[in-house]
């Protein structure tokens, strides 16, 4: 095992593409979906073999848009949770540090701050794959599960719920930090200031238009999916 070498699954996606811009002194690696293909357990033995990490990111999924997990239930089953359980697996397999990306959709997204030991019910089919996964890696106790709220800098769209509370943070935000985390263990929320998505897009995107989710989704859309974030600034505020 190399002590600083680290595996990161979805090099290609959002996040991954904003994380390969960092500078540190870990070697990380960003092998491509075909190289390390996660529904291929042998695929992914035969490359953790040979470059033997001490941690593996595992940030690769199906994500957006939501309505996939209702039209693509197999590829959502595949590729977020019986390719996050064979990753599980070979983690185990060869003791390698696991940090796994997950979601604030896996809380019923109603009460809001949510903290990283209250009750969850995932609010989408994306949140009960995205839960399929964390299954598994709490199963492995040398772990660590981000439940994320991020996107893109600057916010893409030209409307936002003025009515959803949650905890949007930009990729850059989280992508400058994420290594300060990789040594915990257990759950961490993860995520910026609570406050509406309309709120937080119109500080990138002055000419935003407010949307209702409550009008689009009816009322019993869970309004207030907000997490409560004090362990992970705990964190990054520890010296």
């Amino acid at each position: 095992m190399q002590k600083n070498r680290i595996v990161f699954t979805g090099g290609s996606g959002r996040f991954g593409k904003i994380f390969k811009k960092i500078k540190t002194n870990y070697e990380i690696f960003f092998p491509s979906s075909k190289t390390l293909d996660i529904e291929k357990i042998n695929k992914i033995e035969k490359y953790i073999k040979k470059i033997k990490p001490k941690y593996l990111i595992h940030t690769a999924a199906l994500s957006r848009p939501m309505r996939l997990h209702d039209k693509k239930i197999e590829k959502s089953i595949s590729t977020n949770i019986i390719g996050t359980s064979n990753i599980v697996k070979i983690c185990s397999k060869y003791n390698i540090k696991l940090i796994y990306f997950s979601t604030n959709f896996v809380y019923p997204g109603k009460k809001g701050n949510y903290k990283e030991s209250d009750p969850i019910l995932p609010i989408n089919n994306y949140g009960w794959s995205k839960l399929g996964g964390e299954s598994a890696v709490h199963l492995y106790k040398n772990s660590l599960i981000l439940r994320v709220s991020m996107t893109e800098r600057p916010f893409l769209h030209k409307k936002a719920f003025a009515d959803l509370k949650t905890n949007f943070m930009f990729h850059d935000e989280l992508s400058k930090n994420l290594l300060k985390l990789i040594k915990y263990k257990g759950v961490i929320n993860v995520g910026g200031k609570t406050q509406t998505v309309f709120n937080f897009a119109k500080k990138s995107n002055k000419k935003i238009k407010k949307i209702s989710a409550k009008k689009i989704y009816g009322k019993n859309y869970p309004l207030n999916q907000s997490m409560n974030t004090e362990y992970y600034k705990k964190i990054l505020n520890k010296k």
